[in-house]
């Protein structure tokens, strides 16, 4: 039994849903383990994320702890048999594993819920823009075009055969951070409009105004994947990367996004002739902005 030396959040995500189905079971990791004829140690090392499971065993696990929930089997057959190479795999000598984490998760979704407090989010950025805030923080990136190369690489899941449906709520705070200067920030803006363009996509700013929800700082990512039998939420922090799958924690901030989209603007529509845009959605906002950088 050959036990990975470093895991990946898919294959942490996995151990870790056998491992709370046990739990719920009412089963040790010794009891676990005969009902596939595996030792305890090795249901340990499954349950780590740190060794793989043979399909037949995973199914027979889950079965075996009453989980009747078909679409979530498979989800978790999907995981165990993925290898977890991508395009982002040329990128594993550059970036520590909670950047790939992040592109192999957005790669399997079904669907993204993404809010931003002082930065456009990254799959969301022109690469100017993105350029614009590698140079101006703490720690700057060894190889910065490299990482800017990663990030729009990480865009390209918007315009492939089936993409993942995309909702985004931005504070209006990021939209006035001038990363780059007056031309990189009217270039940014046009380009979310642009971006709206797309069908499955839904870009909507948290304005000043919005009343008891602008103090919301934390960003945070959910995604839906495996025809929504499994929810992820990524949580940045300066410290590290937060991956929460718990299901009370994720409903939370599932409740969080619903409050933050209905507190927001309407969402940019770039389709609807101007004159017939109500006062204030989130397009009149940006042009309003996309005017008075001009004019600066």
């Amino acid at each position: 039994m050959a036990l990975r030396s470093s895991t990946t959040e898919r294959q942490r995500r996995l151990g870790a849903e056998l491992r709370k189905m046990r739990e719920q079971a009412g089963h040790s990791v010794t009891e676990g383990g005969a009902f596939i004829g595996m030792g305890r140690a090795h249901l340990g090392h499954v349950e780590a994320g740190r060794t793989a499971i043979p399909a037949d065993k995973l199914r027979a696990l889950c079965h075996a702890y009453g989980c009747t929930r078909e679409p979530l089997v498979e989800a978790l057959v999907v995981m165990g048999e993925d290898s977890g190479k991508g395009w982002w795999t040329e990128y594993r000598r550059t970036f520590s594993q909670p950047i790939l984490d992040l592109a192999e998760l957005e790669a399997a979704a079904d669907s993204l819920f993404s809010y931003e407090s002082l930065f456009i989010p990254g799959i969301l950025q022109t690469p100017e823009y993105t350029r614009s805030i590698f140079r101006s923080s703490e720690r700057p990136h060894d190889d910065l075009e490299r990482a800017v190369q990663f990030r729009m690489e990480r865009q390209q899941i918007l315009r492939q055969a089936e993409p993942p449906s995309l909702h985004a709520v931005i504070h209006e705070a990021a939209l006035h951070v001038r990363f780059g200067g007056v031309t990189i920030m009217r270039r940014q803006l046009l380009h979310l409009i642009h971006v709206a363009e797309l069908p499955h996509v839904t870009i909507q700013v948290l304005p000043f105004t919005a009343e008891g929800l602008s103090a919301f700082s934390t960003p945070f990512l959910l995604a839906d994947s495996h025809g929504s039998a499994l929810e992820t939420v990524l949580v940045e922090d300066p410290a590290a990367t937060l991956y929460v799958h718990e299901g009370e924690a994720v409903l939370k901030y599932r409740t969080r996004f619903d409050r933050l989209r209905t507190a927001a603007l309407p969402p940019l529509d770039p389709a609807v002739p101007a004159s017939t845009h109500e006062s204030r959605d989130s397009l009149a906002l940006l042009q309003h902005l996309l005017y008075n950088l001009q004019e600066a």
